[in-house]
């Protein structure tokens, strides 16, 4: 930086040079790292699920949440460098709660020069009609603005309808399901609705959560408080949340082998009868690698 003074005695211009202290330099490099780390999991993760394809319009749904800024600023960072032509449009639904701030959005949208469309429905009237005080609105609220978000993405002629799930949302979803639903069910990174006519992806599975903060503080998003329906918080989330931060803290390689299970699953070591054919098996048969009970061999006596 370059500060130009002027010395009244003399009439002349003195150029002061200020150079960044080691603190700046260090936040700098700091963030330069953690910038790259999330745009390399991104990239790997479209790569490892093919998310997205030349000529696509992938609609980027924004709350004015953390995950959901740092899914579309990421994203346009990729697309500058992507071997690829694709176009991004932002959508956020106003869902009409009070006090909800409805000009953040656009003016953030504008002024990093994005398109985009603000869908504006009432759904916060409709769930507080249907569910009675003190219940959780969560479930319903979700099923509404999945369906006005896919009916957007026909509207607009969107190829791809991305979401701003994280690892770490990932991870609770499957032991909600574990506990709470008896199965073994995550969050896929890529999936076509119900009606077949939607593919939805999540470009930030490979991502921390604590990353995608530091990333949002770092670049100062116009955050929006997700507190303003009213609703209770999803205790039970919450609860598996708290697991996994008290797992990670005991051994850290718990989350990543958790993860890594959800990618490397062995049907003939569970139970489900639709997924191997417990039935049909005799001895003699030939199992695919990994299937038979060389499956013990390795780490199981741990």
């Amino acid at each position: 930086m370059s500060l130009l003074t002027e010395n009244p005695a003399e009439t002349s211009i003195q150029t002061i040079t200020i150079f960044p202290s080691k603190a700046e330099q260090k936040e700098v490099f700091e963030f330069n790292k953690l910038e790259k780390r999330l745009t390399k999991q991104v990239g790997q993760a479209i790569a490892d699920f093919n998310m997205i394809e030349d000529g696509d319009k992938v609609m980027v749904c924004v709350s004015g949440g953390k995950d959901s800024y740092g899914l579309l600023d990421i994203l346009l960072l990729l697309r500058q460098r992507a071997p690829i032509n694709f176009d991004i449009i932002a959508v956020n639904l106003d869902q009409k709660q009070p006090g909800f701030p409805e000009e953040v959005l656009p003016n953030y949208l504008r002024s990093i020069n994005v398109p985009f469309h603000i869908e504006e429905q009432d759904t916060y009237s409709i769930v507080k009609r249907v569910i009675p005080e003190g219940k959780t609105t969560c479930s319903l609220c979700s099923r509404l603005r999945r369906g006005i978000l896919y009916r957007v993405a026909s509207e607009l002629g969107a190829t791809k309808v991305a979401l701003g799930h994280h690892k770490d949302d990932i991870l609770q979803t499957l032991l909600l399901n574990l506990f709470y639903g008896g199965r073994i069910k995550g969050m896929p990174p890529k999936l076509v609705s119900d009606n077949g006519e939607h593919t939805v992806i999540r470009p930030l599975a490979y991502c921390r959560e604590r990353d995608l903060a530091r990333y949002a503080e770092e670049k100062n998003f116009p955050i929006i408080p997700c507190n303003l329906c009213g609703s209770q918080e999803n205790l039970k989330r919450k609860e598996m949340a708290a697991l996994l931060k008290q797992w990670e803290k005991h051994n850290p390689r718990w989350i990543a082998n958790l993860f890594t299970s959800l990618s490397t699953v062995v049907p003939s070591h569970l139970m489900d009868r639709k997924l191997f054919p417990f039935e049909t098996i005799r001895p003699g048969a030939v199992l695919e690698d990994g299937a038979g009970d060389k499956a013990f061999d390795s780490d199981d006596e741990c």
